[in-house]
């Protein structure tokens, strides 16, 4: 086992390559992460044939939640003033429309028809601290895999996707263009984007202030990144900049983790390395009270980023490296739908 420590304070080991088993064969027809819920390893193959691979489970997998009326991943209330109904429980009573409820006496809402063209700018973190994974992938596939989710999700009827790459050496900037081929050409530039090298952390915060100078077209911000940057007082440096694209963007986060940044393992003294940094420490994984406190400040540090994207207004969206990240974007997107659609929501 090797341990790794991550910018931000959470410290996580990384399995060994021989304790990993072989890696699937590129062109032997084994899919990778096939049947575990886990997107393709894309340093093992051909690009176009895993992505391929991945849109056609995303939409076999997201299909059913569009049909009909739907009004994007994040769906919101639209801007374009519709037709008034009847209030039923569980309606927004900020949509209450006064002068229909007053002349009828009967309590009335007023319906919203979303915007037809959504544009869409996905902020990715490629940063070295998501070259990583001990379970059934990296964090940096399981971004890739989100990001497809997100472009397979908006990019449709005209909408105009566009994404802004960070990895600490370097930013890359594609602009918003619509259509599916724009956005697989898109993919495919993400998936050749150069992996960071050690020593030089990743820079989130002036990868979304690049979004707000100057101005955007108001639409749906998605931003991909574990989110363990933070400044010298250990508050989290992209908060601020977040919270000002939330004034003319809706903001949805999705947070990549790892198993081992939660919990260690107990085998023994193991050498953390920060690839971002290069810092090296000597950490005790036998001694069942460090365990323990590690634990403890892994899970207030995810309090801590949840609380953050809470206050800036996001969507959160966890995806982890040992589940099935399909299932968890279904459940969002069903849960994100029921909620505006006027039911009630968590």
């Amino acid at each position: 086992m090797i341990l790794r420590r991550r910018s931000g304070g959470a410290t996580t080991p990384e399995q060994a390559p021989e304790q990993a088993g072989p890696p699937p064969t590129p062109g032997s027809g084994i899919d990778p992460g096939a049947g575990d819920g886990a997107p393709p390893h894309f340093a093992e193959g051909p690009a176009d044939v895993l992505l391929q691979r991945l849109e056609l489970t995303v939409r076999r997998r997201l299909d059913g939640l569009l049909q009909g009326d739907h009004l994007g991943l994040v769906p919101g209330s639209g801007t374009e003033a519709g037709d008034s109904r009847t209030y039923h429980p569980g309606d927004d009573v900020r949509r209450m429309d006064w002068p229909v409820t007053a002349r009828t006496q009967v309590p009335h809402v007023r319906e919203t028809i979303a915007d037809r063209e959504l544009e869409t700018w996905a902020v990715v973190d490629l940063s070295a601290s998501l070259d990583f994974g001990t379970a059934n992938c990296t964090k940096r596939d399981l971004a890739i895999a989100g990001l497809a989710a997100v472009s397979h999700l908006t990019v449709r009827g005209g909408n105009r996707l566009g994404a802004v790459v960070t990895t600490g050496e370097r930013v890359d900037r594609y602009p918003a263009t619509a259509g599916r081929l724009a956005a697989d050409r898109l993919l495919r530039a993400v998936v050749a984007t150069p992996r960071a090298a050690g020593g030089r952390r990743g820079d989130l915060a002036a990868a979304l202030e690049s979004l707000r100078r100057p101005p955007r077209r108001r639409g749906l911000v998605v931003v991909v990144s574990d989110f363990l940057g933070s400044d010298a007082q250990g508050a989290p440096d992209w908060e601020r900049p977040l919270r000002g694209l939330r004034a003319r963007h809706e903001l949805l986060a999705i947070e990549v983790v790892d198993p081992r940044e939660l919990e260690l393992p107990d085998v023994g003294l193991l050498t953390v390395v920060d690839p971002e940094t290069g810092q090296t420490l000597e950490v005790p994984t036998g001694d069942a009270g460090f365990r323990a406190r590690f634990a403890e400040g892994a899970a207030a540090q995810r309090r801590a980023i949840a609380a953050a994207l809470r206050r800036a207004g996001a969507g959160h969206l966890q995806l982890r490296t040992d589940r099935d990240w399909l299932m968890d974007v279904v459940r969002f997107v069903a849960d994100r739908r029921r909620a505006g659609s006027g039911g009630a929501s968590r």
